[in-house]
């Protein structure tokens, strides 16, 4: 069992690299609700945190028992996660454009339980693929590896919210619209990354 200090850094690199995407959901969340509670700020972050603590578990757990049928499923993160995101962001614009007001009093079913499930999944399950980089810790280490990439997640995701609540009371008018395009380039992003990370192993 390695505790070394490479180790603990490691894995907080690794935690910075996969928070990235929730990070840039969270700043489009707050920009969407400039006026969110403390408490549905934190309940996002937890629940982001959550996806980005099981989904590296369950890819080291597939790459130890399934390994063969989880490289058949890897083709469809890329499509999982644009699909997730693209349809989020694309109803953020379509909504923005078609001028909906945007109301003064926090509205939570803007961003309801269901919506920030979908996120967290859309932007944790390229984190399957992180199954073969831990794939030859033992499962303590692939726990505390995955720990350290929750509370890295929780950190960044509560700075991106506040973040993004001070760009959206500044840009009310256009907040959703540039959390929409934001969600949009995220899936984007994730898809193109996914296929040539994919197509360049062949």
């Amino acid at each position: 069992m390695d505790w070394s200090i490479s180790f603990f850094i490691n894995s907080i690199l690794l935690g910075v690299g996969l928070t990235m995407d929730a990070f840039s959901v969270s700043i489009a969340d707050g920009l969407k609700n400039p006026n969110m509670r403390k408490y549905k700020m934190i309940s996002i972050a937890i629940c982001f945190a959550f996806f980005q603590f099981i989904m590296p578990l369950i890819g080291w757990l597939c790459v130890h028992t399934i390994v063969e049928k989880f490289n058949i499923f890897r083709y469809f993160i890329p499509w999982i996660a644009l699909v997730l995101l693209g349809y989020i962001g694309g109803k953020m614009v379509y909504e923005n454009i078609k001028h909906k007001e945007i109301e003064e009093e926090i509205d939570d079913k803007k961003l309801g339980f269901w919506m920030i499930i979908v996120q967290g999944i859309a932007t944790s399950i390229d984190a399957l693929s992180v199954g073969f980089t831990i794939s030859d810790y033992n499962w303590i280490n692939a726990f505390v590896c995955s720990i350290i990439i929750a509370i890295v997640t929780v950190t960044f995701c509560i700075c991106g919210l506040f973040f993004g609540k001070k760009l959206g009371e500044k840009f009310t008018s256009k907040a959703e619209l540039i959390g929409g395009l934001i969600l949009i380039g995220i899936g984007l992003e994730i898809f193109i990354s996914n296929m040539i990370e994919l197509y360049s192993a062949k």
